[in-house]
């Protein structure tokens, strides 16, 4: 088969009445339980696609249908992998299996990859089709999301994650492994007169981001439990360890220190330094179920508590809460400052302001006057500005 021979295949596969042009697709590794071995507890997917690379879409599914199996209607796919499957796969690859190496053709190495392994081995391989962005419905679909949240393929609070939680399982990781909590009660007693006990680093439904994620070669991750598969950090962030943490869904835009939390779902711009213990609120921590954003070269000083949006250039000093419902004095002078950098801020003036009607303003410095315990907020002065040597 030629390339120009592969491309007429492609097209005469897209046009016929089984395909279906998928929103992501992939090769998956799968652990199993160690008790039920039905159960699936973790995906790896060496390479995803995201929006792209549907020519290979169309030959895994030709592949699929011509080992006898149905694509079926729903949001989602999940096969087996199986010696058919892929014999029929490189068998329409064959133009471009000479160049799959390096960083070219990932779809056609993971199934040269695959046809190397014996038959009894394929079993802990899957192929995942998503067709649109639904709640998942398989712990591969779930990983595959949370794939292209951390590869940054998806922007953040652009998936659907509902019911994720209900997917995944609750195992002990050990490492890169994770195993069935049942499987360990039984086991414990001859594990641990065996010495065969494993060491385990954490009990949760999601994996460590590093165990999944290769790092841009400028971001630095100090300690790996602090950042939960499917966050995403832009290069040049660094992780402190201490009080920081990055949940799932939640990340950074450009160069970010991060000494304190990033709840899921809150996104911080470029610039900017997450002070040590500082915390930016999630949306079931008291934001009203909406999503916090944080601006570019904003501080939010140690031990803080951010539960509104933020602009650009804001400052939280040390120690104080800034939340909805937190009512903030504001001169008249700052009014005017702080309108001057908000032109398009329409609140009429007064001495009082809750924290919601502040939301997403640039500029502003949120501080407690340390003699009457007063909460103010002024236009800030002052300019945040990262060390770039350090990112």
């Amino acid at each position: 088969m030629s390339k120009e021979e592969f491309f007429k295949l492609v097209e005469e596969i897209q046009a016929s009445d089984y395909y279906r042009k998928p929103l992501a697709f992939g090769i998956a590794r799968v652990d199993r339980g160690q008790k039920n071995s039905d159960k699936i507890l973790q995906a790896t997917f060496p390479y995803i696609n995201w929006n792209e690379n549907f020519g290979s879409a169309a030959i895994f599914q030709k592949a699929l249908v011509d080992a006898g199996i149905s694509l079926g209607d729903d949001t989602e796919a999940v096969f087996d992998v199986t010696r058919d499957f892929v014999t029929n796969a490189l068998s329409m690859c064959k133009p471009w299996i000479p160049e799959a190496i390096g960083e070219e053709h990932k779809n056609v190495q993971a199934m040269k990859y695959l046809d190397r392994l014996p038959d009894g081995e394929l079993v802990n391989f899957r192929v995942v089709f998503l067709f649109e962005d639904a709640a998942p419905k398989s712990v591969e679909a779930v990983y595959l999301k949370l794939y292209a949240l951390s590869l940054g393929k998806a922007p953040l609070r652009s998936l659907n994650l509902s019911g994720a939680f209900g997917v995944l399982h609750n195992v002990a990781w050990s490492g890169n492994t994770p195993i069935e909590l049942e499987w360990l009660r039984e086991h414990e007693l001859e594990l641990k007169m065996s010495g065969q006990f494993p060491i385990i680093d954490a009990v949760d439904k999601f994996p460590r981001f590093l165990q999944h994620v290769i790092p841009a070669d400028n971001t630095r991750i100090l300690d790996a439990a602090k950042v939960r598969m499917g966050a995403q950090l832009a290069a040049g962030t660094t992780v402190m360890p201490g009080a920081s943490y990055i949940n799932f869904n939640a990340g950074t835009l450009g160069p970010v220190m991060v000494e304190g939390r990033i709840s899921s779902s809150a996104v911080v711009g470029k610039g900017s330094d997450v002070g040590g213990g500082a915390s930016i609120l999630g949306v079931l921590s008291g934001t009203s179920g909406n999503p916090i954003s944080i601006g570019e070269n904003c501080l939010l000083g140690a031990n803080s508590v951010t539960g509104i949006p933020l602009g650009d250039g804001c400052i939280v000093d040390a120690g104080i809460a800034v939340l909805e419902g937190t009512k903030f004095r504001m001169s008249e002078a700052d009014y005017e400052r702080i309108k001057e950098a908000n032109p398009e801020w329409d609140a009429e003036y007064k001495e009082f302001y809750k924290g919601r009607e502040l939301a997403g303003l640039n500029g502003l410095h949120f501080r407690q006057d340390s003699t009457t315990g007063q909460m103010k907020v002024f236009r800030s002065n002052k300019e945040v500005k990262l060390n770039e040597e350090l990112h």
